[in-house]
């Protein structure tokens, strides 16, 4: 009797998220990415170091709300412990290496390559590139891991919702009021260099959607502030001023992060910094000066 042909799962897989794109009305690319990182994310969950990362960044935003946020290819962790390019090289190796219930995902040992981040707009921390494969689908992967940044409140473990039925990867994750303080950091450091615009974006989304405590927010702030070194404002800052927001070239630059993020309620820049700048106003001053902190923000809304 002939034996049947293997069956290629792979090609099962990528066709099951194809339905998904689809279904979803995404960026068929995007949707491959968004599972091999969420591939990645459980191999490193299932691992010996899962207490060592805290998930960051952008992907947070999809566990947050159950949908895609700004399109993005990358991942972002806070790292614990040796931040040695050839010990995270060890890791990740590690983590491609794992053996786990068959995915689709093939992760490319090869092509794994580690180095220092020291692009001028980041903090320091390692940057790791690889390439996996679904089926005869290449998705290019990038992960970005800080060291030694404050997380106010703690980080708490979160389950992240998987695209298809496989197990979600549990591990820990930062709190919203650090997500803001990190991106308010790098808007007050950058000042009028600063061209991070999803940024602004990603602070306005969370003001709109969501609410927080405003002692707790300023607490974040004040922590992020003083683990970094970077000295609270006495004044309105510059990437928060009608200067900014009315610079030429920084209409550019928003112009081009919406067209590429492929988000549709973003607004102008005025209007984003508007916004961003009556979220964070109060807390920031609280912060700084050591003034009661304000009341509860309800999401979109002013604060109590």
């Amino acid at each position: 009797m002939t034996k049947a042909p293997p069956k290629d799962i792979g090609a099962s897989f990528r066709a099951r998220l194809l339905r998904v794109a689809r279904e979803r009305g995404e960026d068929f690319q995007l949707v491959l990415t968004r599972y091999a990182n969420e591939r990645l994310l459980f191999r490193l969950a299932s691992s010996q170091h899962a207490q060592r990362f805290v998930l960051k960044g952008a992907t947070l935003f999809t566990l947050w709300t159950g949908k895609p946020h700004r399109a993005t290819r990358d991942l972002d962790l806070l790292g614990f412990g040796d931040p040695g390019v050839d010990h995270v090289r060890e890791v990740f190796a590690e983590l491609l290496a794992l053996d786990v219930t068959d995915d689709g995902v093939r992760f490319d040992l090869g092509s794994l390559a580690v180095g220092l981040i020291r692009e001028e707009q980041e903090y320091g921390g390692v940057r790791i590139e690889l390439v996996a494969r679904i089926t005869n689908a290449q998705v290019r992967l990038q992960v970005d891991v800080g060291f030694g940044d404050a997380i106010t409140p703690e980080a708490s473990v979160v389950e992240f919702p998987p695209l298809l039925d496989f197990p979600a990867p549990r591990l820990r994750a930062y709190p919203r009021e650090t997500v803001v303080a990190e991106k308010l950091e790098a808007m007050l450091q950058l000042g009028m260099a600063n061209s991070r615009m999803k940024d602004f974006y990603d602070i306005a989304v969370l003001a709109r959607d969501f609410d927080f405590d405003g002692a707790l927010l300023a607490r974040a702030i004040l922590a992020t502030f003083e683990r970094r070194k970077t000295a609270l404002p006495t004044t309105t800052p510059v990437a928060l001023t009608e200067a900014f927001a009315e610079d030429p070239m920084k209409k550019t630059q928003w112009s081009g992060f919406v067209r590429k993020a492929g988000v549709d309620d973003a607004g102008t820049l005025a209007e984003t910094i508007t916004a961003v700048r009556t979220f964070v106003e109060a807390p920031l001053a609280a912060a700084a000066n050591g003034t009661p902190a304000p009341g509860p923000w309800r999401a979109g809304g002013a604060w109590g």
